[in-house]
């Protein structure tokens, strides 16, 4: 570790033409009362604006500005992971882009993390987003908790300051999809929380959409539980009891009664049943074993096109 470096700052950019000059310049205030050893790092994450070009301006004119691009869209949690790899400073803060996460709230997050804590993360109070994204969040989080068993704060994003043996404890995991919250909690280490004000977004609107949450939901919950293989496995179960309990039924009511049913509804009922139950469950087998084989091929999780600075 380079120990003339002691705060890296990674934030992946996506979409944030409008917003890097703002972020570069309050980043570069905040940080510079607490030290003058710094780097800020802002991966962009290949978008289809002119963010890269407003990076370099910025790299060109403050060294300590160091700008990364991504050979194509990998996702915000790979892009915090290539500037982590890359990051040099004994403590590394991660966060987004969109000045929501506000940059003066840095100096509050360190000073926790010299207490003694490893990981320390910011708590969002007064959320500001729309009822239909509150809403959408909460119903995510209380998901991804369930199926993995794990308890999930939806205050807490990615406005973090890690230690760096935390940072070296996440590199040495080597899942290939990565979700920062859920590694946090698997490497342990002495863990904060620490309130902040939540801010309205600068510009624009996020481009994490509906489709991505759930993309990265179900990639975290089949990386790091095997929960729905054992619901799938009590969901068989249940149908075979269910299933003897009706045949019982049915031997009673042919004994103790004049009702006759047609055997072809029943069969066809049952049939289209368990056809269903099983293609359930077999497309979660073959999940898993999608996610196996990514993982055995061994393909780096990023790619750099160009870095400066």
């Amino acid at each position: 570790m380079n120990k003339e470096v002691h705060i890296s700052i990674v934030s992946p950019v996506y979409r944030a033409e409008s917003l890097v000059d703002k972020l570069v310049d309050r980043i570069t205030q905040a940080v510079s009362k607490i030290t003058d050893s710094y780097e800020i790092i802002l991966v962009e994450d290949c978008g289809p604006d002119n963010s890269w070009k407003k990076i370099q301006e910025n790299c060109a004119k403050n060294p300590k500005v160091k700008g990364v691009k991504l050979s194509r869209n990998y996702g915000q949690q790979h892009a915090i992971q290539a500037g982590l790899d890359l990051s040099l400073g004994e403590y590394v803060v991660t966060m987004d882009c969109d000045l929501q996460d506000q940059p003066e709230e840095i100096e509050k997050l360190l000073s926790k993390a010299k207490e003694g804590f490893e990981i320390v993360v910011a708590s969002r109070k007064n959320r500001q987003d729309d009822i239909f994204k509150k809403l959408l969040s909460r119903m995510f989080y209380s998901t991804l908790g369930y199926l993995t068993e794990t308890k999930q704060d939806r205050t807490v994003a990615n406005f973090v300051v890690y230690h760096r043996k935390a940072i070296n404890a996440m590199a040495s995991l080597k899942d290939h999809n990565r979700y920062y919250p859920m590694l946090q909690q698997m490497v342990g280490f002495n863990y904060a929380k620490v309130q902040i004000e939540h801010a309205e977004r600068e510009d624009g609107k996020s481009s994490y959409s509906f489709k991505k949450r759930l993309k990265l939901g179900i990639d975290t919950i089949l990386t790091f539980s095997d929960k729905p293989l054992r619901l799938a496995v009590k969901f068989g179960v249940l149908i075979s009891f269910l299933s003897i309990a009706a045949a019982f039924i049915m031997i009673g009511m042919w004994i103790l009664s004049d009702v006759k049913a047609e055997g072809w509804a029943s069969l066809a009922l049952l049939t289209s049943f368990f056809s269903g139950a099983i293609i359930s469950v077999l497309g979660m087998v073959g999940l898993y074993v999608g996610r196996t084989f990514e993982s055995v091929k061994h393909r780096p999780t990023y790619i750099i096109q160009e870095e400066i600075n």
